[in-house]
């Protein structure tokens, strides 16, 4: 059964998979009836260092940068509809690939063009973050935002992360930005150029 994590709460993924290298994570949502005007959310990551700075531009992977320089954090693609259940869009990374430069790997949702369209999370019903053993397809952890996030059009879900024992973990974050994916990447260290 999956470990369900309340915001700031993390678990140990390595303990419930015990050799553990790669993993899934499963991000869904629901947009509840507006205007008529379509909603397009994106999962994006960012590599992030020991700064607390993607390591480079190339460590936002997102939409039109589907893959990391090393290969570890690779983005499925983009559900411009979030129809359906399960699972809208998902991003791999493999731990065994990441860069020993990467402090942790973040992942976020963002609404495209959601400030130009008055769009935000407040629209938007059961989302998740789940992080699935690629081996195996079993899912291990499961975050569900239940906070308020009626003004954000940028939400960070969960971070993954190696300790210092070498264990893989996952924290639920549950932060969000106004700004946006401009905005959430300016702060996450991505030139905008």
């Amino acid at each position: 059964m999956a470990v369900s994590l309340s915001k700031g709460g993390n678990v140990s993924l390595s303990k419930e998979a015990p050799g553990l290298n790669a993993v899934i994570v499963g991000l869904g949502w629901d947009v509840r009836k507006t205007d008529g005007a379509a909603f397009d959310l994106d999962a994006s990551a960012f590599v992030i260092g020991e700064d607390d700075k993607v390591l480079s531009d190339a460590n936002f992977v997102f939409y039109n940068n589907k893959t990391s320089p090393d290969g570890a954090v690779v983005y499925s693609g983009d559900n411009r509809t979030g129809e359906g259940a399960g699972d809208d869009e998902t991003i791999l990374i493999d731990f065994a690939k990441l860069t020993p430069q990467a402090k942790k790997v973040v992942i976020a949702v963002t609404i495209h063009e959601g400030e130009i369209n008055g769009q935000n999370f407040g629209s938007v019903s059961n989302a998740f973050a789940r992080v699935v053993n690629q081996a195996d397809g079993k899912e291990l952890a499961r975050y569900d935002l239940s906070e308020d996030a009626s003004m954000n059009v940028a939400m960070v879900f969960v971070e993954l992360y190696r300790s210092p024992a070498g264990e893989i973990k996952v924290k639920a974050i549950g932060e969000g930005w106004r700004s946006g994916l401009a905005g959430l990447a300016g702060a996450m260290g991505v030139n905008i150029g």
